[in-house]
């Protein structure tokens, strides 16, 4: 079972919305995957459309109740299953913190479980407290989903900093595999310059013992696409709510990305991020950011602008809109009309 935790303390870079749609590519292939909700706002179970509140104890009753984790999992697709979290979460470290192994009680339950599942990806809470540090000690590899923005970096140290202590002292195999970009936008300068912070990085980490020397960045990048924020509020995949989105297109590159690994895989993936569309899909930023349009559209406007030459008025008046125009505005074309007419009757006149 190839075990993964979706890692980032800081909140709204895509961790559950990568999880819920990776998981779902993967099933859809035929993989038997487990998905695990640590976070007490339990994004991940309402995303997978189960009531957190009624359903979703099973986190909380795994880590705190010692209950057995096969009778807590829910089979909410076809070859996928949820070990769902609700807000009981939120007491789980005060409750465990006298007991003995705390770190690694999700890792004992596994054992249970682990030769059912090809697949096993961690929802991790946005910190770096008990929860995460279980999640930790229960996979071999981390992932990262990170905006490509100036603050998404300012917590990528410390982040590195508790997977090298969870390494050496609890989990000696856990590495840093890949940092996925998510929210993307290749029109941007800061989204370019982040990736390149972020390549610098991985590569002066080559050839040392840092659990993230043999990291990279995952060849796709999760474009802006409106339709992975609907999705959760209908309890479906991106997959079951939009399949031909882009945003689709970039989650099934990521599974066909998890399933190659560093062989074939990753080659399809390389070729799937190099016939991505440089358009995005309209996102919540974009409402009150007008979106550029493609390049030919660009270039067919300017082409069209340069042939013609608008009358001043006609352009002042589609601009506003009759109703728009200031009485200043509309007296103005209103004196002009007249001083026209004034003078055309003198010529007219002579």
């Amino acid at each position: 079972m190839r075990t993964i935790a979706v890692l980032n303390q800081k909140g709204g870079v895509g961790k559950t919305t990568t999880v819920a749609n990776t998981a779902g590519a993967l099933a859809e292939r035929g993989y038997r995957v487990m998905v695990i909700d640590l976070d007490p706002q339990a994004h991940l179970t309402i995303h997978l459309g189960v009531d957190a509140e009624s359903d979703g104890s099973g986190a909380y009753d795994v880590l705190c109740n010692s209950a057995n984790i096969k009778e807590e999992l829910l089979h909410v697709r076809e070859n996928l299953w949820l070990l769902g979290a609700n807000i009981d979460l939120v007491g789980a470290e005060n409750e465990l913190v006298s007991v003995v192994g705390r770190e690694i009680i999700l890792r004992e339950a596994l054992k249970e479980v682990s030769e059912f599942f090809d697949y096993l990806i961690i929802d991790c809470p946005p910190s770096l407290g008990l929860l995460s540090l279980n999640a930790l000690s229960a996979v071999g590899e981390v992932f990262i989903p990170i905006q490509p923005h100036f603050l998404a970096l300012q917590g990528f140290g410390k982040l590195m900093q508790t997977v090298t202590l969870v390494g050496s002292r609890i989990n000696p195999s856990l590495k840093i595999s890949a940092i996925l970009l998510c929210m993307y936008d290749s029109r941007t300068t800061l989204s370019s310059d982040v990736k390149s912070d972020i390549e610098q990085f991985l590569e002066n980490a080559r050839g040392t013992d840092q659990p993230w020397a043999d990291a990279e960045i995952v060849p796709i990048h999760i474009r802006r696409n409106i339709k992975l924020a609907e999705a959760p509020s209908f309890g479906k995949t991106i997959f079951e709510y939009e399949p031909a989105c882009n945003g689709a297109s970039d989650y099934q590159a990521v599974a066909e990305y998890l399933i190659g690994g560093n062989g074939d895989g990753q080659t399809q993936a390389e070729t799937e991020v190099a016939e991505q569309s440089d358009e995005d899909d309209s996102s919540p930023e974009a409402v009150t950011e007008p979106e550029p349009r493609s390049v030919q559209e660009a270039r067919e406007a300017a082409q069209t602008a340069s042939e013609q030459t608008p009358d001043p008025d006609e352009t002042a008046a589609f601009e506003y809109g009759a109703d728009d125009m200031s009485d200043y505005e509309r007296g103005d074309l209103d004196t002009n009309s007249d001083e026209q007419d004034l003078q055309n009757r003198r010529a007219m006149g002579e």
